[in-house]
């Protein structure tokens, strides 16, 4: 099966948001990181330290459930909502959390992510079910 533009750039889009939205998990090798990422210094206390570097991690399994959604079709509408739920639900939180240091190119990227995840899942939730034996056959019923 030929592969069209359109599939093409959701690939691409879907990896590129993938790999950025795991770039996080850089905190658990080097906590000094967490400065350019979010314009906080890393905590001094081991907890808050141990929770940044958790979110790190989670960061990057969001980001690989965003690559492995832009090769498995049926991925893509839970893996772009739920990236669209945990980003926006980080921007309320900077935003709400007055006086708090956050970069601008950071809300810039997740502004950018929903918008973008927000387009693919409504692409993905328009397309008719696909026909080449990626769902299950129905199941017969019985006659007579």
């Amino acid at each position: 099966m030929e592969t069209t533009r359109s599939e093409r750039a959701v690939r691409v889009t879907l990896v590129l948001l993938g790999v950025i939205t795991a770039t996080p998990v850089v905190a658990l090798a080097a906590p000094g990181t967490l400065e350019s990422a979010y314009g906080a210094a890393a905590p001094a206390d081991a907890v808050h330290l141990a929770l940044l570097q958790h979110r790190g991690v989670l960061q990057a399994a969001l980001g690989a459930a965003l690559i492995w959604a832009a090769f498995h079709p049926a991925a893509r509408i839970p893996a772009a909502l739920t990236a669209v739920a945990t980003k926006t639900a980080f921007l309320v939180l900077m935003t709400l959390a007055a006086g708090t240091p956050f970069t601008a190119l950071g809300a810039g990227f997740d502004l950018v992510a929903i918008a973008a995840l927000t387009a693919i899942a409504l692409h993905h939730a328009r397309r008719p079910a696909p026909s080449r034996g990626d769902a299950p056959p129905p199941t017969p019923r019985p006659t007579g």
